[in-house]
């Protein structure tokens, strides 16, 4: 099985990643929880990204297609995976189509879009800065990563449902309502695999 996961931050693609992705047995790749791990390490690729994660900009995309090919190339990405937070925008998702046919001579099997009210967004983002201490979720950047999301990310809902490979959960509900619905669109997905 190999999913995209989209939706704004704050929406439960990393919870409900991790979740489906222990379910599955498959790679989890979390561009934001790699990008992380790059900045606390102080790599080259980290300290590039934090001059724009720090005003709430999206990181560029060769920076983060480096880190895609990477997951994408490991021996247990062969089981599966699911992609959570990439692609972020149209370009971004077309390196991702000649990404897949160079490494694996595949593609992806479906995306899922986690739709949730802007008004929870900021609400739910606040929680997880305070919670998990990030200091990268001030509430100017938490806008902007907002309204980034919005300009370049959001036009990747239709140009997956253009190619009839999007599916929509409500992301609003419950963590475990959510699960049940992702486990749903999986076990339909299976069927037709």
């Amino acid at each position: 099985m190999r999913l995209i996961f989209l939706g704004p931050p704050g929406a439960g693609k990393g919870t409900q990643a991790s979740i489906l992705g222990k379910n599955l047995g498959t790679l989890h790749i979390s561009t934001g929880e790699l990008l992380r791990q790059e900045r606390k390490d102080k790599t080259k690729r980290g300290v590039e990204a934090q001059s724009y994660i720090d005003r709430g900009a999206l990181v560029p995309d060769r920076v983060v297609m480096e880190i895609v090919h990477e997951q994408l190339t490991k021996p247990e990405a062969k089981k599966g995976w699911i992609l959570d937070g990439f692609p972020r925008n149209v370009s971004q998702a077309d390196a991702l189509d000649e990404l897949l046919i160079g490494v694996s001579q595949q593609s992806y099997d479906c995306v899922i879009s986690f739709e949730v009210p802007e008004s929870v967004l900021v609400e739910r983002l606040k929680e997880r800065a305070i919670k998990e201490g990030r200091t990268d979720d001030t509430p100017e950047v938490l806008r902007n990563r907002l309204q980034s999301y919005h300009e370049e990310t959001a036009p990747l809902i239709k140009f997956y449902g253009d190619r009839k490979k999007l599916e929509i959960i409500n992301g609003f509900m419950s963590m475990e309502a959510v699960t049940g619905a992702l486990k749903e669109v999986v076990d339909d997905l299976k069927k037709n695999i």
